[in-house]
């Protein structure tokens, strides 16, 4: 008849000789202890841990102890649902044989793995962004491709923008007090000019003084019209 206890007992002594600085008894009766469980340090010093407790039940070892997760560090939800997953497989392989250093042996190599995973997670999200910078200082230096599409969608954008800019002059100058002319007024004011001095005659009903003593008598002039070198333009140019 198998002695489960005289079993339980002699496997904890060799547990806690084995792990003395992460072994700890949780309770006596049922045995129950925890055993912390550390990955090899990554390229970066990184690790992960997971402390594990088992209970042993009346019949361990021919039937499998219980485990649960009691803290872990570091361990995404899907790594800590492989670590059970992996307890399981492993407890189902070794019924009948004292079994706690081969769970923690299984589950230490799996914490060394994953540290390769979170290794390779970081390459390839370095190498996405890698990726990404890129793509955009490509799409940068080549600029947006021109399509009938995103033309008429500038040009109506462009038209807004002009309408705008002109719609706000047109005010500003309102507000100033100089309206804008057209070129039918333009003209109009500039034909107003051409006929003020006719106006202006108008007005006065054809009376306009002229001082006579601005002008010379003819009969004054010394004039030598023989004179080949005669010229009535120059008359008033010279005195006597």
């Amino acid at each position: 008849m198998t002695d489960y206890a005289e079993e339980q007992r002699n496997e904890l002594e060799a547990i806690e000789s084995i792990y003395p600085d992460s072994f700890t008894v949780f309770s006596e009766d049922p045995t129950s202890f925890t055993i912390t469980v550390t990955s090899d340090a990554g390229e970066n010093g990184e690790t992960v841990d997971a402390t594990i407790k088992f209970t042993y039940v009346e019949k361990y070892p021919d039937e499998p102890p219980l485990w649960e997760i009691h803290s872990q560090e570091n361990l995404e939800d899907r790594d800590v649902e492989d670590i059970l997953t992996l307890l399981q497989q492993q407890a189902d392989e070794n019924l009948g044989m004292v079994m706690i250093f081969t769970l923690v042996t299984a589950v230490q190599e799996k914490l060394n793995e994953i540290v390769d995973v979170m290794k390779n997670r970081r390459e390839e999200e370095k190498r996405r962004k890698e990726k990404e910078a890129e793509e955009a200082e490509k799409v940068a230096f080549q600029g947006t491709v021109v399509t009938i599409e995103n033309f008429l969608a500038w040009k109506a954008k462009f038209e807004l923008e002009i309408a705008e800019l002109r719609r706000k002059r047109q005010k500003e100058e309102e507000q100033a007090g100089k309206p804008k002319l057209t070129g039918k007024q333009l003209f109009e004011r500039d034909h107003n000019l051409d006929t003020s001095d006719i106006q202006f005659l108008e007005d006065a009903g054809n009376n306009v003084e002229v001082d006579e003593s601005l002008f010379q008598e003819i009969d004054d002039l010394d004039l030598d019209e023989d004179d080949p070198d005669f010229d009535p333009l120059d008359m008033g140019s010279d005195e006597d």
